[in-house]
């Protein structure tokens, strides 16, 4: 990264400096190395300059002075600039900018080795499976697969997985449900229990059933297996609904797996060892207060029954104790919050580093037709699925405008929006500037010209160097997502780069033929962002056109 380079430059001419001491010896901190907003400020900017005083002894702008001067001959550094209260702006040189579309020749450019082959698991969706996966879901989907395609282009070994809560008391309600429902359609009356499950999807799940087993679950004695038979089809339905949005996880890890490897009793018995458990009211309690929580939880019900809680202490002590995850990464809607602090608390019970535990919540979701606020749930009690949206939109408008936002923001969806087939549409704009690409490089081949950086001296236009400034910026960005948990800048980059495109292609002919060796340089450029486009739109999970 160009970042790099600087900062590697900047911290020899402070070493240099020490030497000709005209610095005192000190560890030479990291050099951190931005792009400033304003083009004005230059093309990078550090503060290092200012973090120095104290060690020093000297004010920002005479350290800034000092560092400048002592900066040896490079080929990067075209000038610097010294700004108060102390900051450091650089500008790169032309001829080094254009030479590095010679390195955007494949899908390794972006890569990196931050994750050092650790292993990584990213747990998302997870809803229950007593019902179809809501619009929220396809929010977390998205996330959590963009962040394990780009972890993975950082160097780690990562895993995706979806949790599936096929016991307590919420399969119990299912499961009446269902029989309750698949006996009214053999004119058996049964009540639905109460907070049972009122959605039409339960009369179409037993109508299934019924049209492919008859009346072979009538007995209730089998209510059982009537029970995991509707969850085998409501799995199979959620898989391939995520399935339909390019979503596919490496594991379906199912709670029930906890108790037949008797997870959750070594996890109690483990606690109980080291003090945090508690036996009161007929209950078995986590003392999470001894931990600096505001309260103890309970963890086995005076009935009998785990909670929740408990049966998630076991899963995540059975990923980081059982299955060996460096790193575990869960992927929540904002509801969940609550729950973050008590679970690290009880990794650390279990001496397992909570920071290797990263939780990244997610906001709700606002349908909307234009202006108009589509109700979420139906007069049925159906809440309105993935599926309905995907059918309406498609994949891709679906997987751009779930990243389109902050994970922490709240969310517009706009049904209208994502159906246009026009630059207001942001995933068709960035699709179409890839299939334009594509188009001009496919008419320069079969008019004999080639991609060539023979001659990449002759590109010199500012909207030419806009643009390869903007390409050699996605490594960066790559980086930036990985470390933040933050795939939200994916589709921001994409527009920008779409749009810089555009302004090229509207200003600079490509093909010359009466200047064949700059029509070839130009080749070159387009080729390098038509690379780093489509890997772009493929961690988002969005197709990339070659015509439309």
């Amino acid at each position: 990264m160009i970042e790099d380079k600087l900062a590697i430059l900047i911290k020899k001419s402070i070493a240099n400096a020490q030497n000709k001491n005209e610095f005192n010896d000190f560890v030479i901190p990291e050099v951190q190395i931005d792009r400033p907003h304003l083009t004005e400020h230059g093309d990078f900017a550090t503060n290092i300059a200012l973090q120095l005083k104290s060690k020093t002894e000297k004010d920002a702008m005479e350290n800034a002075e000092i560092i400048t001067s002592n900066i040896l001959d490079n080929e990067v550094i075209e000038n610097i600039n010294i700004v108060l209260p102390g900051f450091i702006n650089i500008n790169v040189k032309q001829s080094w900018i254009v030479e590095q579309i010679k390195l955007i020749n494949n899908k390794e450019f972006g890569n990196h080795d931050l994750g050092l082959d650790q292993s990584v698991q990213i747990e998302y969706v997870s809803s229950n499976p007593t019902g179809p996966i809501h619009i929220g879901n396809g929010r977390g989907a998205s996330i959590g697969a963009t962040l394990a395609k780009v972890l993975k282009k950082c160097g780690y070994q990562t895993e995706e997985e979806f949790y599936i809560n096929d016991t307590g008391n919420q399969v119990k309600l299912f499961g009446e449900t269902l029989f309750a429902r698949y006996s009214a359609l053999h004119d058996v009356k049964i009540p639905i229990p109460e907070n049972g499950y009122l959605g039409e999807y339960m009369i179409d799940l037993a109508n299934k059933i019924k049209n492919e087993y008859h009346d072979s679950y009538l007995d209730e004695e089998k209510n059982t297996e009537l029970t995991e038979l509707g969850l085998s089809i409501m799995i199979e339905q959620i898989q391939d609904e995520l399935s339909s949005i390019g979503v596919e996880y490496t594991n379906w890890f199912y709670e029930s797996m906890l108790h037949e490897k008797k997870t959750l009793e070594l996890v109690i018995r483990m606690l109980d060892e080291k003090q945090f458990i508690s036996h009161k009211d007929n209950a078995v309690w986590f003392l999470s207060t001894k931990l600096g929580d505001d309260k103890d939880n309970v963890l086995i019900r005076s009935d009998g029954t785990p909670t929740y809680f408990a049966a998630d202490i076991a899963y995540h002590f059975n990923k980081f104790s059982e299955r060996k995850f460096d790193r575990v990464i869960n992927i929540w809607g904002a509801d969940h919050q609550g729950h973050i602090s008590r679970l690290k608390k009880a990794m650390k019970a279990l001496n397992i580093n909570e920071d290797r535990l990263d939780v990244l919540l997610y906001q709700l979701i606002t349908l909307k037709r234009g202006n108009t606020i589509v109700p979420l749930s139906k007069r049925s009690g159906d809440i309105i699925s993935l599926n309905e949206v995907f059918t309406e939109t498609g994949k891709d408008a679906m997987r751009f405008f779930f990243l389109s936002q902050s994970a922490n923001q709240s969310m517009d969806f706009d049904l209208e929006l994502a159906k246009k087939q026009t630059k207001d549409n942001p995933v068709y704009y960035v699709q179409y500037a890839h299939a334009r690409i594509h188009a001009i490089l496919d008419k320069a081949s079969h008019e004999n010209y080639s991609i060539s950086y023979g001659n990449l001296d002759l590109i010199k236009e500012n909207e030419e160097i806009s643009l390869i400034k903007k390409l050699i910026e996605y490594p960066s960005l790559i980086k930036k997502v990985a470390t933040e948990l933050a795939p939200h800048h994916l589709p921001h980059y994409s527009i920008e780069l779409a749009q810089l495109f555009h302004v090229f292609y509207t200003k600079c002919r490509v093909i010359d033929e009466s200047n064949k060796k700059l029509t070839e340089a130009r080749l070159a450029l387009l080729d390098a962002c038509r690379i780093v486009l489509r890997d772009t739109l493929e961690l988002i999970g969005v197709t990339a056109p070659e015509q439309m």
